[in-house]
């Protein structure tokens, strides 16, 4: 039992729970900075570096809330571990793949088990450290150790892709993934869930089909033709699947996706900014390498560099916006985010060959400043009014949608970019871009224009009107009464709402827990329900480590 683990035991449980984001967080980073390399040595066009991307983030988005229940199911080490396995096996794989078919293949592994990593490691982490100061302080560390992974990860990657080549950036994982294994097998506990939440096979299809048939047409619907016969049935089947999932998932007792969440219009605002500002960060992080490296002559390690100021001023942000969430909401934060954000993509609009060092550098601070301040107060803003004991859940689903846009922004404007790239890339790159840079910019506004339309007062009826509905019980009169998640982490700044943010607030946002709330499912957590404990949960969903990790 938790209680009985010795404070040693504890902080090697948290550093092995650490090692999976490390692992997880260096891969994304690296991959992104070796998509010029993929492209000369695979001979990869546009959209097979979106699927190089894409196959593991659709994957993650859609086994998020599996691995989860999973995990209470069946036990969280026996997940985790079995997460490791798979993950450093996709790994070696990656390393050999002969072709980019193969890769992208291998990449599908990666991800299934990269979907039973960071989210169970965040249960295993609030499991074990059962004291709230004790687990503000791990969840402090693991936000630390994301922050300095975003930022060592496009350098190491770099390094790696430089002095040895590509293959090394997956071959990396796997000493590291080996001993994670053996160290999780000898010291992580076993716990599992009180109360598992059913499983749901038919919603789990569903949303594996409507994601992979609406990227599949993104991506490869200027090849084929917009109008052709495959892309107009793969858009039909994504739209009656749609219809279907929502029907379905109505008539469920304990469904994947819970259609009456969106009632709250907090939790609908949320989960729109999540999907536009987490889109924006999957298509600057997948279209800059290839403007640095194949616009500018920069070196795959030097092209890591100038991505510093971005996770820099994530890693200071972070931990700002969530003490201004505690003590005046989350509006300011999300209206100064969505500007950044606007700000930084405009000036990218305009970008060159012979575009100044020192303006991409300041452009690149800018967007980490909108980024880093923009992910804890969404997760606040999805669960304000919620009950108790549907924080987790609504975590879970609103982390799944950042996931979700993370793979669209890169599907979208890899494909907008790539529909405007008319010549050779050292010439017409830079002009190219300039549209999926209008894309990043309306990302912004609706970050800014949400971020104020949907956390006002009358925002927040909405959401305890729907919180009533949930329970079956009459609404409050006065918005926000009674024991909701809102009031518990939020922004009246409650006492687990400040240190929360602080301690692992930073660059740990997305990353990642929305979805260790997946896995805890409410009150189904070791650590028990009630006000308290959902202090708790909030102060994993501030950091939401897999939607911060950029694929």
């Amino acid at each position: 039992m938790p209680d009985d683990i010795g404070r040693r035991r504890r902080v090697l449980v948290l550093l092995i729970c650490c090692t999976s984001l490390l692992l997880v967080s260096l891969d994304g980073s690296a991959v992104n900075i070796a998509l010029p390399a993929l492209s000369t040595e695979l001979h990869a066009s546009m959209a097979g570096l979106q699927w190089i991307v894409d196959s593991y983030l659709l994957v993650l988005a859609s086994l998020l809330m599996l691995a989860g229940s999973t995990a209470d199911r069946i036990g969280r080490r026996r997940t985790f571990t079995a997460g490791l396995v798979v993950f450093t096996t996709g790994s070696l794989l990656c390393g050999f793949a002969p072709g980019l078919g193969w890769l992208v293949a291998f990449r599908v592994v990666q991800a299934i088990g990269g979907s039973m990593l960071n989210p169970v490691a965040m249960a295993i982490i609030t499991n074990t450290f059962t004291d709230r100061a004790e687990r503000a302080r791990a969840i402090g560390v693991w936000g630390g150790v994301l922050g300095i992974s975003m930022a060592l990860g496009p350098v190491v990657g770099g390094a790696l892709v430089d002095s040895v080549g590509w293959r090394a950036i997956f071959w990396i994982n796997v000493p590291i993934g080996i001993a994670a294994v053996v160290l999780c097998r000898r010291f992580v506990p076993e716990s599992k869930a009180a109360r598992v939440r059913r499983f749901d096979p038919v919603g789990q299809l569903l949303v594996v089909v409507l994601l992979a048939s609406l990227v599949y047409a993104v991506i490869t619907g200027r090849e084929r033709g917009w109008a052709s016969a495959p892309i107009v049935a793969l858009f039909a089947l994504a739209a009656v699947v749609l219809v279907v999932l929502v029907g379905y998932e109505r008539r469920r007792a304990e469904p994947l996706i819970e259609p009456r969440y969106f009632r709250s219009v907090p939790f609908s605002g949320a989960s729109v900014i999540g999907f536009c500002g987490v889109g924006a960060l999957g298509g600057f992080l997948f279209v800059e390498p290839l403007y640095l490296q194949g616009v500018r002559g920069l070196s795959a390690v030097d092209a890591g560099l100038y991505t510093l100021p971005l996770a820099a001023m994530m890693l200071v942000a972070g931990p700002v916006s969530g003490r201004l969430v505690a003590a005046r909401g989350p509006r300011l934060p999300l209206v100064v985010a969505g500007t950044a954000i606007t700000l930084a993509a405009l000036g990218l609009t305009r970008v060159g060959a012979d575009t100044p060092t020192a303006w991409l550098l300041a452009d690149h601070a800018l967007f980490g400043l909108g980024f880093g301040l923009m992910n804890p107060p969404i997760t606040t803003t999805a669960v304000t009014g919620m009950p108790a004991e549907r924080a987790g859940t609504a975590a879970g689903m609103m982390s799944t949608a950042r996931q979700v846009g993370q793979a669209s922004g890169v599907a979208v404007i890899g494909t907008v970019v790539s529909a405007h790239l008319d010549g050779p890339v050292r010439t017409h790159f830079a002009p190219a871009s300039h549209g999926g840079w209008w894309i990043v910019t309306a990302c912004g506004l609706v970050v800014a224009v949400l971020g104020a339309a949907t956390t006002g007062p009358r925002a927040r009826r909405t959401a305890v009107a729907a919180a009533a509905a949930l329970t079956g019980e009459p609404a409050p009169e006065r918005a926000g009464a009674g024991p909701v998640a809102g009031e518990a982490a939020g922004a009246g700044g409650g006492p687990g709402s400040g240190p929360a943010h602080a301690a692992g607030g930073g660059p740990a946002q997305a990353p990642e827990s929305g979805p260790a709330q997946a896995s805890g499912n409410g009150p189904a957590q070791a650590s028990g329900s009630g006000p308290d404990q959902e202090q708790e949960r909030l102060m994993k969903s501030a950091i939401s480590p897999s939607d911060a990790v950029p694929e």
